[in-house]
């Protein structure tokens, strides 16, 4: 009878937290579509392998729409056989993103379920971390991977601790597994990294505790065997994705640099520290966990709108000259945030009740997880300081495996946003539950740390001014007084809002739990207060980040490169921010798509308008030049910085012309110029010159110097590649391409002579296939970043087609992995209900 009370609670709280998810989103209700910047760049980077899966129903793992082309692996592929990534979307059932809020809630509640075994702590804590403000803000953003990662946090560590702690091994194993599976498939491996890190003091504490005996060394054993076992089948059931995508990152800006420059050396891999550690929190603004505007919330907030507008009124009454005016603009940056990152969307808030109730934790929780979550959340919080904290950052970059190829270290706090909610249940539990803790022992820590707590704030409220300055540096060194003093006292209007509410939240917490220990209140109900007070405290801020205006109608969500201006456009904007790009970007878009439909020939543009790493605009209508993607090939990355992002009026030009872009586009949005480039290399040449060179820096260094269209810049490692195939010029030589598909291209070829070829097309050494009259034939790197192939006199069918190993063996190996998943969890779940049987009572 209690089992089926119990189910029927934990259907309730289900129920609840769909009921949540949706009164968050309630748009969904009228059809509308979050507008999220991230997904809207996907639509542009994706469409030509979008309307290659609708148009032939297969998929393509190279696409010509981004950089010059890149592996789509990155870019929304989709895997034959990919059996967990399926699981995935259906528990992704719901419209987005009720989908996330609800898997956020529900993962809690199963880890919840685990460590305190009641479905109230796991409902409070539930909401405590499905409510955490970063979550929304990354929502907003549209890092739907982020946040598809993080969903599987919670029931992963769950299935963990059902092993160590529980002792559970079978349903450990399978929950372990399940959700190391949809981890992955998540396909987030920075988050995923993050909590290892952070799993890895859990590991440890349960070797020690085995250590002292406070557990069984075979108990240790055993379990560790188990979740290995559970990861390396979990991992093994996304054999496909990884296997590609390892494959893929060595070519990448995450792999070894090429270069050697002042910024890095050749050879070593990962980032440069300077693009790792942009992002990087600052140690007061820490405690923005606990204070949302501690350090200001986003970079673009609505008060910063008005504030505005009163800087540039002061501007207007008190400067006089151009000289004082130009120092001024030095020093801009946000006008509600002041933070040490570039910029930010939002603050990682946590919470101001999670916090207090975490602290709280520490000194209530059983040991046995209170020193592993002490551990990973103060080393995280260290890690998140970046470049604020250079002795850990050093040491993690050069010595810790994988560390190097992660950027913005800001966003390990989400490892923060799991473990304190965690032991804030855990510490909550013990004070009502634990008979082993003593009133006294309560009153005393109640009392210091709800103390401590609140005279802090009471401390910032009164000092807060020059304890947290309320300007950066910048804004010391180049604003005048008046406008530094108004900044400063209108930003302390904002941090003191917050402030104040943090006190009353924490108070009337401390206050509840105060009066349930003097039973003067009862569980539940101090409970019922905490929770109420909790959820409108991260549901108002939140609301900051994810609210109604981010919903926009159906067709702009879907199709966000509009072509055409209408009344009805207009109006469905009015004003909202989200929307004006759409509307802003109708004539360069209309542009674009008249350039694609004038000539439907395979070629690449240049487009200056909208910043050419920085947009998909172009990559929607036709193959561009740049695009907008955080693993960019690095070959190509490096001949941006060399030549696009540093404009030479004769370099550059070269650099155009050898990647094909036969037209160019610029000016604004609103009144683009195009700009013919009858100079354009066209998808391939002859060439009879050879310049062989011995670095990739003469490489680089060569192909904007060199006439490209008759010499090609090789590396001297590939000299051996001409022996008994020699180059001679024929001037009536050509080859044209005649089929274009992103995964398959054909050409027609005739020359009198022995040619090297080179193709408008990105060097990768995996899975391209070049056929000669339909034998495979190997292929070079030409002028840094581009194919050759050498072509034997006559006429010739060349064909070039993307066929990567990587992906049939990946597929394999996953199915086998999956099968493997399904045959363990049969056979456990068999033996434990034999064993069970055994267990009961003989009846005659």
């Amino acid at each position: 009878m209690a089992k089926n009370k119990n189910l029927i609670y934990i259907a309730i709280s289900l129920v609840v937290f769909i009921v949540l998810a949706f009164l968050y989103s309630t748009p969904v209700f009228s059809g509308k579509q979050l507008f999220q910047h991230d997904i809207v760049q996907y639509r542009g980077g994706a469409k030509e392998l979008l309307d290659y899966r609708a148009n032939t129903g297969n998929e393509t793992y190279w696409s010509d729409s981004m950089f010059g082309g890149m592996p789509t692996y990155q870019m929304g592929s989709q895997f034959k056989g990919d059996i967990i990534k399926k699981i995935d979307s259906n528990l992704n059932f719901l419209p987005r993103p009720v989908n996330y809020l609800f898997l956020l809630f529900a993962g809690f509640f199963l880890l919840g379920m685990v460590v305190v075994r009641n479905w109230k702590y796991a409902l409070l804590g539930a909401t405590f971390f499905g409510l955490s403000t970063y979550f929304y803000i990354i929502i907003a953003a549209g890092h739907n991977g982020k946040v598809n990662t993080i969903e599987y946090f919670a029931p992963l560590l769950a299935g963990i601790l059902l092993v160590y702690i529980r002792k559970q091994y079978i349903w450990g194993f399978i929950v372990t597994t399940l959700f190391m599976g949809l981890q992955i498939a998540a396909n987030h491996p920075q988050m995923t990294y993050y909590l290892f890190l952070a799993l890895g003091f859990l590991f440890l504490s349960e070797l020690i505790r085995a250590i002292q005996k406070k557990t069984p060394m075979k108990h240790f054993l055993i379990s560790s065997g188990v979740i290995a076992a559970a990861c390396i089948i979990g991992v093994g059931m996304n054999a496909q994705r990884i296997m590609a995508n390892s494959e893929y990152v060595k070519e990448t800006v995450r792999g070894k640099q090429i270069l050697t420059n002042d910024s890095h050396t050749s050879g070593k891999s990962g980032m440069d520290k300077e693009s790792m550690l942009m992002w990087s929190y600052g140690q007061l603004e820490t405690l923005n966990l606990f204070i949302p505007r501690l350090m200001g919330g986003g970079t673009q907030e609505p008060e910063g709108k008005e504030m505005m507008n009163t800087v540039q009124g002061l501007i207007q009454e008190n400067v006089g000259s151009q000289a004082e005016m130009d120092r001024i603009s030095k020093g801009f940056s946000g006008m509600t945030y002041w933070g040490d990152q570039p910029g930010t969307s939002g603050p990682a808030y946590q919470g101001a009740i999670v916090c207090f109730l975490a602290l709280l934790g520490f000194f209530f929780a059983w040991k046995k997880y209170r020193y592993w979550i002490l551990g990973a959340s103060v080393l995280t919080i260290l890690l998140a300081w970046g470049s604020n904290f250079m002795p850990l950052s050093d040491f993690f970059i050069d010595y810790v495996p994988f560390y190097n190829k992660f950027r913005a270290p800001s966003s390990i706090l989400v490892v923060v946003e799991l473990l304190f909610p965690l032991i804030a249940i855990l510490g909550l539990y013990r004070f009502f539950t634990d008979e082993k803790l003593t009133e006294e022992y309560k009153q005393k820590i109640l009392t210091y740390v709800s103390g401590g707590t609140l005279g802090l704030l009471l401390i910032l409220l009164i000092f807060g001014k020059s304890l947290l300055g309320f300007s950066t540096e910048n804004e010391k060194t180049y604003f005048p007084p008046f406008l530094l003093d108004y900044l400063v006292d209108e930003r302390f209007k904002l941090f003191k809002i917050d402030a104040i509410k943090a006190f009353i939240y924490v108070a009337i917490a401390a206050v509840a739990l105060f009066l349930s220990l003097k039973k003067k209140l009862s569980q539940n109900i101090a409970l019922v207060i905490i929770g109420a007070v909790s959820l409108f405290d991260l549901w108002t801020v939140n609301k900051r980040y994810l609210n109604d205006e981010n919903y926009v109608d159906k067709i702009f969500a879907e199709n966000p490169f509009q072509t055409e201006s209408s009344d009805l456009l207009a109006e469905k904007v009015q004003g909202n921010p989200n929307l004006e790009s759409i509307l802003s970007n109708v004539n360069i878009n209309k542009t674009l798509e008249t350039i694609a439909d004038k000539d439907k020939a395979h070629y690449r543009i240049y487009n200056q308008t909208l910043g050419v790493t920085s947009e998909t605009n172009t990559s929607y209508f036709k193959a561009s030049i740049g695009g907008y993607h955080a693993v960019k090939l690095r070959r190509y990355d490096d001949v941006l910085n060399e030549y696009i992002n540093n404009i030479d009026s004769v370099k550059t030009p070269k650099i155009l012309n050898l990647l094909n872009a036969k037209y160019m586009v610029f000016g604004g949005p609103e009144q683009p110029q195009v700009v013919p480039n009858p100079k354009a290399n066209g998808n391939a040449w002859f060439v009879s010159d050879l310049k062989f060179v011995d670095t990739p820096n003469e490489e680089i260094k060569s192909i904007g110097v060199i006439d490209n269209k008759k010499t090609a810049v090789i590396a001297s490692s590939d000299k051996s590649y001409f022996s008994n195939k020699p180059v001679q010029a024929d001037s009536t030589a050509f080859i044209n391409l005649t089929k274009y598909q992103p995964n398959e291209l054909e050409f027609k070829s005739q020359s009198k002579t022995p040619q090297l070829a080179v193709f408008s097309e990105v060097y990768y050494p995996h899975g391209w296939k070049v056929l000669v009259d339909e034998q495979e034939v190997p292929y070079i790197k030409a002028d840094y970043l581009l194919r050759a192939v050498h072509v034997p006199a006559g006429n010739h069918h060349i064909r070039m087609v993307f066929e990567p190993e990587v992906i049939e063996k990946g597929k394999w190996i996953s199915l086998l992995c999956f099968g493997l998943f399904i045959a363990l969890a049969a056979f456990g779940i068999f033996w434990m209900n034999k064993n069970k049987k055994k267990e009961l009572p003989q009846t005659v």
